[in-house]
């Protein structure tokens, strides 16, 4: 007698694998979405409208006419004046946000146009070391006003900073503030224009200075925008605060921003209040 191997009625199928890093969940709504769809809608999820973060280049180009943009001092990079010694050393923490983000430092200056019109541009990327400011961004965001003021054209500085000055750099990075925001008096008192948009997060030193100073203040929609964050100051308070304090909203209703514009309509909003404020 012959017997024969049954053949199975159904075969298993081979389980395929999803890449990874397809997907992200959003911080607003929590829904899991497809990158390349959060990418294709300028970062902003399309459910609930949350802003993520974008890199300093990507905000360059979603604001300036495609090619228009010339940068300035893009090879400056920080020194280490304290020799700072901790978990983490000075040199190391550059190079590693170095590597990274593609960047030299925390800020991108340099010239473009906005529908024709000739702009100076300055923008913090809170992805290297927190967007804080040290020597070198302090420096590099002076240069952009001055180089407005020479050149009589409007100054806009996105912020993207969630570190205030550089612990690493200490008393020079202190010193920032100051020489940021006199840079900007003497734009204002020559009658140049300053647009400072406000991104999340926006706090601490670069708060307390150049981005607080703008004779016109945008801000992202839910942007955490402030000095020292909301946990510390119930901390320190004791007390419950405000609901959405520090938020966009929160700042709007109080006077603190002049509008909130979304990340869609960013370009065109700069582009009329220059032509109605220059």
């Amino acid at each position: 007698m012959v017997f024969f191997a049954k053949k199975p009625l159904f075969r298993r199928a081979k389980k395929k694998e999803i890449p990874s890093g397809l997907w992200l969940k959003c911080s607003g709504c929590g829904e899991l979405l497809y990158k390349k769809t959060v990418r294709e809608n300028l970062q902003v999820c399309p459910k609930c409208n949350y802003h993520f973060t974008m890199s300093a280049y990507e905000r360059i180009d979603l604001v300036l006419d495609a090619g228009s943009f010339r940068e300035m001092a893009k090879e400056m990079t920080s020194r280490d004046p304290l020799k700072f010694k901790g978990p983490s050393e000075y040199p190391d923490k550059i190079k590693k946000d170095q590597k990274a983000t593609g960047l030299k430092e925390a800020a991108i200056i340099g010239e473009g146009t906005i529908n024709g019109k000739r702009v100076a541009l300055g923008v913090t990327d809170s992805r290297f070391i927190m967007g804080s400011m040290g020597s070198v961004v302090g420096e590099k965001i002076t240069r952009i006003i001055e180089h407005a003021e020479r050149e009589k054209i409007p100054l806009i500085i996105v912020s993207g900073s969630g570190g205030g000055a550089r612990m690493y750099e200490g008393l020079i990075s202190l010193m920032q503030m100051a020489k940021t925001s006199a840079a900007l008096k003497k734009l204002d008192e020559s009658g140049g224009l300053f647009i400072s948009v406000l991104t999340n997060p926006t706090m601490a030193g670069v708060m307390a200075s150049f981005a607080s100073l703008g004779d016109v203040i945008i801000a992202e929609p839910k942007a955490l925008i402030g000095f020292t964050g909301p946990r510390v100051i119930q901390q320190t308070i004791k007390q419950d605060l405000p609901e959405g304090f520090q938020s966009s909203e929160f700042l709007l209703e109080h006077g603190f921003v002049d509008m909130i514009v979304p990340r869609s309509d960013l370009k065109e909003r700069l582009s009329k209040l220059i032509g109605y404020l220059s």
